[in-house]
């Protein structure tokens, strides 16, 4: 614990920035002392874990009916072996009306286009044979209005009536019931009718998913049953969706409230009481500050998504970078990014927050954003910049499935273009089926009208002969062979994890020196954000030597080249 105060401290010296070797370190930012204190001796098993975030009905199909299953996750868990991960994340895998499986129908039942109950048993046993961890996403913040509870509920059967929030009248605009992530003073957005009942309820994305009433004794400890049952069958741990709304306590408290934050530290101690090791990562799409509020003084959860660095490393790789925030408050085009200082900010603000630097978990995107490939323009030197931003910061990092071989999407809109099918070969359906329509194309999934947009897509994305797996693993400096790098790094290098420094600097000419310390090992990540040729002849590079560099004499950097130097250690 000692140890750890101490490279704390240091990691929290050195995000001042450019520095001499002995600074006055009476002006520099401290991390606060609630760090040290809630440091334990022992590091968990996702401390050291790199995950890998799968949406089961695009990853691999084994039965050609179109749609992903466990049998085909079970069949390329060598794939992700050879990658390096070890932890998986499941989007939903229970049974629901809907493609995406947010909106559950079962507790204990898994999603019939996936396979069976023996072949999810069976994926989690070989895992766990490779030593892979897999989490489950779940949803405990609302259910699909087809669940049964709801049914019952919307009929006024005891005990169901009040399993979710009801009320008689429709709030008056402008009384601040609306979407909680938004500006949006519109309460029909979070208010919706039910005909049944003859009364309003209360479901904040949209009708069919209707909030459930967490104040409820039986809902609590049904939800607590569902997380055990889950455990016994040897999951590591849950991916909690929405966590903000879990307990809604008026207009003006739709997230966050203390209610919420007090109910996530008393599912977490159940969690713990089942499985002392099982994992809770939560999705707080917030600003740092309030995201760590999630920690709850170490009751709450383990860790949380860092959703700001995403957006602080895609803004310096591409100045007109623009979207519109999702369930979150954070806006990705509040500003254009114009210098690196932007990541030693992000790190401090994880310092300055009431959670310790552990408790965040830096990623790109995810499956509710554009694809990282998408938002550069295919640009793959600029996705490895992006990948080695994202392995140089501190934390447990997630990747999303395709990231590694710059999977792209045919365009915006729709969620099911961030959600394709895995490119696995340049065989029929990139190998993802051996059907002829993958389940992108069954248009019945996304409602009358909607475009089969897939084959052309597809057909662009072999006739680029570089964008699949296979294609990926044949080339030396692919992205795919930079993030099995960047990986291995990740796990074996002592700096690269929490406790090791990080400093960023920018040179004159603009390349970005990232330096991650601890004891005598060190890594040099050498970025150049620009699109000429730049000096780097002015980098120390004593003790160390080049781990990963391509199109590089020793004294300059390509465009959007990456130089990676590193000690003997």
């Amino acid at each position: 614990m000692k140890a750890f105060t101490l490279i704390t401290l240091a990691l929290a010296l050195l995000l001042t920035g450019c520095q001499p070797e002995s600074p006055d370190t009476s002006s520099m930012a401290q991390p606060p002392a609630a760090t040290a204190q809630q440091t334990t001796s022992s590091t968990p098993w996702w401390n050291d874990a790199v995950f890998y975030q799968i949406w089961p009905r695009s990853f691999y199909d084994t039965d050609a009916d179109g749609h992903g299953d466990f049998n085909g996750m079970t069949a390329k868990l060598p794939y992700l072996q050879e990658l390096g991960v070890n932890a998986i994340w499941l989007t939903p895998m229970f049974e629901a009306p809907s493609y995406h499986g947010y909106d559950f129908t079962e507790f204990y039942q898994v999603e019939s286009d996936y396979g069976t109950m023996a072949e999810f048993e069976a994926f989690i046993q070989a895992a766990e044979a490779k030593g892979m961890k897999v989490i489950l996403d779940l949803v405990i913040n609302h259910i699909s209005s087809e669940h049964e509870w709801f049914v019952r509920s919307a009929a006024g059967e005891a005990p169901y009536s009040d399993y979710f929030i009801w009320r008689d009248e429709m709030p008056a605009a402008g009384s601040g019931w609306g979407h909680a992530w938004s500006d949006n003073d519109k309460p029909e957005a979070v208010w919706h009718w039910n005909e049944s009942r003859q009364q309003y309820y209360y479901a904040a994305f949209g009708a069919s998913q209707p909030d459930v009433n967490l104040r409820h004794p039986d809902v609590v400890a049904e939800m607590e049953k569902m997380a055990k049952f889950w455990l016994d069958k040897g999951v590591a741990g849950f991916r909690l969706d929405a966590v903000r709304f879990a307990m809604e306590g008026g207009p003006d408290a739709q997230a966050d409230t203390d209610e919420t934050i007090a109910y996530w530290q008393s599912f977490n101690q159940f969690v713990k009481s089942v499985n002392p090791e099982a994992y809770l990562v939560g999705e707080a799409w917030v600003d740092i500050p309030v995201a760590a509020r999630y920690y709850g003084e170490g009751k709450g959860l383990d860790q949380g998504f860092d959703f700001e660095i995403g957006y602080k490393i895609l803004g310096l790789l591409q100045q007109d970078t623009a979207g519109e925030a999702q369930f979150g408050t954070m806006q990705s085009n509040q500003q254009q990014v114009a210098d690196v200082s932007v990541l030693r900010q992000n790190v401090q603000q994880r310092l300055d927050s009431v959670a310790p630097l552990n408790f965040f978990a830096p990623f790109l995107t995810n499956h509710d954003q554009e694809r990282v490939a998408y938002q550069l323009k295919e640009h793959d030197s600029k996705a490895k910049l992006a990948a080695a931003m994202l392995f140089s910061s501190p934390g447990t990092p997630y990747i999303y499935y395709g990231e590694e071989i710059g999977l792209t999407q045919d365009r915006s809109g729709h969620d099911v273009f961030k959600r394709a099918p895995m490119l696995w070969n340049n065989s029929n359906q990139a190998g993802f089926t051996e059907s002829n329509k993958s389940w992108v194309e069954q248009l019945e999934l996304f409602g009358e009208g909607f475009p089969n947009w897939w084959p052309d897509f597809l057909t662009q994305q072999l006739q680029a002969a570089d964008r699949s797996v296979a294609a990926q693993q044949a080339q030396p400096d692919s992205v795919w062979q930079l993030y099995k790098f960047l990986i291995a790094q990740k796990k074996q290098r002592p700096e690269l994890a929490t406790a090791g420094s990080y400093q960023v600097m920018q040179l004159d000419n603009g390349v970005v020196q990232i330096s991650r310390k601890l004891d005598s090992s060190t890594s040099v990540f050498l970025l150049n954000l620009s699109d000429s040729v730049q000096d780097i002849s002015s980098v120390n590079r004593d003790g160390l030597h080049v781990s990963w560099g391509f199109d590089t004499d020793g004294n300059s950097l390509a465009g959007y080249g990456l130089l990676v130097l590193q000690s003997a250690d």
